[in-house]
This record gives structure tokens, sequence and C-alpha cells, in this order.
């Protein structure tokens, strides 16, 4: 595996030491009480090597060197040997003799309430000035908390402890009141933004990819690599209503690579990582008759309970898609493999529709939508190269290549802004985002906030006024920039602020952010 050959080499600039213990002993003697048995996580998170695939190998040998602050992670230093914390380190990173198995009992077992939904206030308590759907949600990675941000005077509401290590972009209800975080361990976690609570939590697997919340704000589902799993919950407490095993049509298991909601279409649409198929699972209870034989459309393998209109109907694919992202209407899915291969798919028809020239691997999950002389477009960074790429959606054709620094990760832009903005946070460029004009396809200004370090994922408040931009360090800041003057107006102290996320934006489904 890559993180464990990186975390080799890393040892073996380590200076010279007695030889190292077994690191299955180390592990027993040190490691198990917090982490659990199998490495599976308890009172501290999981230790496989999915949990930590995202973190530097040299930050795995530092976390047990020094320990973590603000947490019960002592550092090791002292009490092991360079070489035994390398050992260590180096083992974490390889999957355990025994797989280690999570069963649909566990998730329900998992389960954690702290607040009764039924008994939760109608209104948010806060001062009557804060604009609910103006919050920002900020993801700080570097001391796993979450700030809740005012995005009208950009000062700071709350700030609580995370899970470890939240992925993807969180997700609102409809009503933007509750926002569902997902941990790679496995953790979903309901927020409520009214009273600033923890709702309730519920572990669904070992490695979780994302979470995707309803258009009618009923359902949670969830989709795991490992266990290969979709979980659905209910979206009020987080109640697990099922889980479905993630098989293709040969039977195969496969991981789940996305999972988003398809609002209009009353659906959930699920990529897999390991299967050439892309599932749509209708939450509408008249799905049986807007599709009939659905219920008998595919089967999942025995214990098959769930309401026939959850039920996915599949599209078979000549690729393993990686990422996608909807058009407008909701009918088209474009998705891209990592391969290079990349293509537009007719979700009534279930069937390719056309192919499109993206090579490299187009970041579609963080494409954005605009309209332009009559044409709808769509427009995607590249993990790859650097370019940002245009589509006309109604074409299906590349409308342009706009040359950037480097890679980059995130594109945004607003309705009411002629201009993107997009990072080269892949790149030796890192800390250059460069602005589009998106009436013709220049850049028109390279920006850079704070030299020499990432500077990333912009998101708007909820008019348009400004962007504010993350600098991806430990310790980072959050920077608020004047989206028509580019001037810098604020910066807060955050703790790598790997992404925020604009209520507004979310719920209303932005052309100009993503989904």
């Amino acid at each position: 595996m890559r993180l464990a050959s990186l975390l080799l080499a890393a040892i073996a600039s380590l200076p010279l030491a007695a030889a190292a213990a077994h690191p299955a002993d180390l592990y027993q003697q040190h490691c198990l009480s917090c982490h659990g048995a199998q490495r599976m996580g308890a009172m501290a998170p999981a230790l496989l090597p999915q949990s930590l695939e995202r973190i530097k190998p040299s930050e795995v040998l530092a976390v047990i060197r020094d320990g973590r602050a603000a947490t019960q992670m002592a550092g090791f230093a002292g009490r092991l040997s360079d070489a035994d914390i390398g050992e260590l380190a180096a083992w974490l990173a390889t999957p355990p003799a025994t797989p280690p198995v999570w069963r649909e009992a566990d998730t329900a077992a998992s389960r954690i309430q702290y607040r009764d939904p039924a008994r939760l206030p109608p209104r948010p308590g806060f001062a009557a000035n804060v604009d609910p759907h103006n919050l920002f949600v900020v993801v700080e990675a570097g001391d796993h908390h979450v700030t809740v941000l005012d995005g009208d005077r950009f000062t700071p509401i709350t700030r609580f402890k995370s899970r470890f290590a939240l992925h993807g972009g969180p997700k609102f209800s409809p009503d933007g009141r509750f926002v569902y975080f997902a941990s790679r361990d496995g953790w979903v976690t309901q927020y409520d933004l009214y009273t600033l609570q923890t709702v309730a939590e519920i572990r669904v697997g070992l490695n979780t990819r994302n979470v995707a919340v309803s258009g009618d704000g009923r359902w949670v589902l969830a989709g795991n690599t490992l266990p290969q799993t979709l979980v659905l919950l209910d979206a009020n407490g987080l109640k697990p209503v099922k889980t479905i095993a993630v098989r293709d049509r040969a039977g195969k298991a496969s991981r789940v690579s996305a999972v988003y909601d398809a609002a209009p279409r009353q659906s959930f649409v699920v990529a897999l990582k390991d299967a050439a198929e892309l599932w749509e699972i209708s939450y509408n209870p008249q799905a049986d008759k807007i599709y009939p034989g659905l219920v008998h459309d595919y089967q999942m393998g025995e214990g098959l309970a769930v309401p026939g209109f959850l039920n996915p109907r599949v599209t078979p694919l000549s690729m393993v898609l990686d990422d996608f992202f909807f058009d407008a209407g909701y009918r088209h899915v474009m998705a891209a493999s990592r391969d290079g291969q990349a293509q537009v798919i007719n979700l009534d028809a279930r069937s390719k529709v056309a192919t499109l020239p993206l090579d490299g691997m187009p970041h579609l999950g963080s494409g954005i939508t605009f309209e332009q002389d009559g044409h709808h477009y769509m427009a995607t960074p590249n993990l790859k190269g650097g370019r940002v790429t245009v589509i006309d959606m109604d074409r299906w054709q590349v409308a342009a290549d706009i040359a950037t620094p480097g890679p980059g990760f995130f594109l945004r832009s607003h309705e009411n802004t002629p201009y993107a903005w997009v990072d080269a946070m892949m790149s030796p460029r890192r800390d250059t985002l460069s602005i589009i004009d998106k009436r013709s396809f220049k850049v028109v200004r390279q920006l850079t906030l704070r030299p020499g370090k990432t500077n990333a994922h912009v998101e708007f408040t909820r008019d348009g006024r400004y962007a504010l931009v993350s600098i991806m360090e430990t310790p980072g800041e959050l920077v608020v920039v004047d989206a028509a003057t580019f001037k810098e107006v604020a910066a807060l102290p955050m703790m790598k602020p790997i992404g925020k996320y604009n209520v507004y934006n979310k719920v209303t489904r932005s052309e100009g952010t993503s989904h």
C-alpha cells in the first residue's frame, strides 16, 4: 500500500535505535484500550488503513511521538524508541490479519441520542439579528472541531468538537435547521443549528465515504467503503432503518464511491467504486407506479426488507465511476472515472448519451453551473491538470479549457457574481487562486492571500458579496474577501479549515457551489 511504503521510507530516516518490538504487541499494550480491538475505534478513532489514508505519514509519526493537543492522546516519545514508533506507524498502515466486521446490530447499538427531536424549540435561540440562513459551518481538520460562523458579521457563534476526520461536505436539512456530518471512521452526526446542540450520533460502518439528505428531509443515506454497504437512517434522530449490502448484478461486493440527493427526482444516486454501475434509489412512495416493475428490477441478496420504493434502478456502465455531477434538471449525470473517461448518462433512459473529452482527473463533484448567452454551462477543475474545463450542457461539448497555475480541487462561484474562483492546491502553486470571468472564459486575476500557504475552498455569503477563503494550515485562517474588489476585509484564526459551507447556498442549491 502507498501509505505503508511512505511510512517505511519515513522510518528509514529516523535515528538509529534498538531493534523495535513487534508492533502488534505495542498496539495491545499502548493503544487497544482507546482505539479498540481490531483497531476499529472505541473512545478514540479507528486506526485502519482506510481511516488513515488521507493523513500524511509524517503526521501519523508525529501524533504517536508527540500526542495530540486537547485530547487524551499522549505522546510516546521517551516511552518508546524511534524504531518502535516507526514500526507501529507502518503496521497501522497495513490491513489487520483478520478483516474487521461491522454488522447491522453494531450500527443499532452505537446510536447515541443527546436530545429528543420532538422537544426541540421551533425557532433559533440566538440573537434576532442573526440570519440563520447566512450561517457558515466551518470544518476545522487541524484539531477536529466545527465552528458556526455568522456570515453577516464574520464572527463565530460557537465552536464544538467533532468526530475524528470529518469527510466530505456536511449536508443540510431542506429548511437549513439541521446539519449532518460523516467522519471517516463511520460516525454520522445530526447537529441542530437552532439550539447549537448535537441531537444524535450513530456509527454506520468502519469507513464512510459520505452522506446525503433526502429532499423531503426524511432520510439520510450513508455510503460505506468498509463494510460495502449503504445505510438508511431516519433523518429525525438518526434511527437506523435498513442496511443494504452493495453488490453488482453478478453478486460481487463493491465499495461506495459517492452518494448524492437528486431532490427534483425524489431519489438518491449512488456511484460504485468497484462496479460499472450507477444506482438510483427512489424515496418517492409512488415510485413503483412511476417506474413499473421497480421492485423486481434488481435484487440485492437475501433478507431484503426495505419498502419496494427503496430498491435501486441500475444503469449499467462501460466504466467504474469515481465522481459525478447533475445537470440543472437532474435528468443527466456527468460522470468521470479515474482513468480519464467521462460520459453523460440519462437517468430516465438509463443509458449513455454523450462522451466528454475530459482527460486527467476532472473533479466533477466540485463543479459549478452557470448561464451565459442563452447557454447552460458546467465548469470543473482537474486534479491532474492545471486547467478548468467548461462544458456546454446544451450540446454536451467542451466550450473552453482555461489554463490555471496547477491542478486544483475546488471551483466556486455565485449567481450574483460574474466570477468563478479556483485554487491550485494540488500543485506547488497552492497559494494561488485564479479568478475566471464566466462571460469571457478568461482568467482576469490571480490572488495570493497568504504566500507559501494553501489558499483554497472558496465559499460565498448568501448574497454573493463576499468570498471566504480557507488557509488550510495548522494553524490557519479564514480570510474574507470582497467579491467585487478582491480586497481582504477580515481574517479569522482557524485550525486548518478544510471547508466552510453556507446554509442558504446549500439548501437553495446555488449554481455556484457543490451539492
